[in-house]
């Protein structure tokens, strides 16, 4: 909890210093998503099956030029995939076990805008996920102390920005994130990495007006 109220707050200073320029450098954004994830193993190779979710966002982003900017989100994230395996304390193994893990994600993330409008965007950056909570269908149990509470990768996203008034734009944007670590906090033999894409639609307001 402590982590996800000094990343709140590290976002919240990133706002006012922006909203404290005296011309348009920067918007501050709100967003909505549907999420598919999974996890690659990297003893095979392979993807887990997918797992549908939601995430819910807000950003801020302070502009350097008209073509770019550093853009810096904090999500709500639902990650995790189906039909997994689960090792019991008695060493019974479970299949087909879907697992559910829900992170406070913070990307940070450079920002290049083009077109003739510069109303297309295209960013990418690291983003470190604090797990919130973890949990697993067979046995509804709560999984969490089975892994990492941190998720560090890499981040990107492209988007289109439309204006629908001299305050606002409406944004429509797919992006992704890529784990570098392991999600478990132990396993043999391999690393399991999180996958995630969303398709997400939001809300900008322009600061620094």
């Amino acid at each position: 909890m402590k982590k996800i109220i000094i990343t709140i707050l590290i976002l919240s200073g990133i706002y006012t210093a922006a909203s404290a320029q005296s011309l348009n450098t920067g918007e501050f954004g709100v967003n909505v998503g549907l999420n598919t994830s999974s996890v690659q193993y990297s003893g095979t190779g392979e993807n887990s099956d997918y797992k549908a979710g939601v995430n819910i966002g807000i950003s801020g982003e302070y502009y350097f030029s008209d073509r770019w900017g550093i853009k810096a989100k904090v999500s709500y994230d639902q990650k995790g995939w189906g039909n997994g395996f689960l090792v019991l304390d008695d060493g019974t193994e479970i299949d087909g076990v879907d697992y559910h893990l829900n992170y406070i994600t913070v990307p940070v993330m450079a920002d290049w805008h083009f077109g003739r409008r510069r109303n297309w965007y295209l960013d990418f950056g690291p983003y470190v996920g604090f797990l919130a909570s973890a949990s697993e269908t067979s046995h509804s149990a709560d999984v969490k102390p089975l892994f990492n509470n941190t998720d560090v990768g890499i981040a990107f996203g492209i988007g289109v920005k439309i204006p629908v008034s001299r305050t606002a734009s409406v944004f429509f944007e797919y992006d992704g994130q890529g784990g570098l670590n392991n999600v478990f906090s132990t396993s043999e033999g391999g690393t399991f990495q999180n996958i995630r894409s969303g398709f997400n639609v939001g809300l900008l307001f322009p600061i620094g007006k």
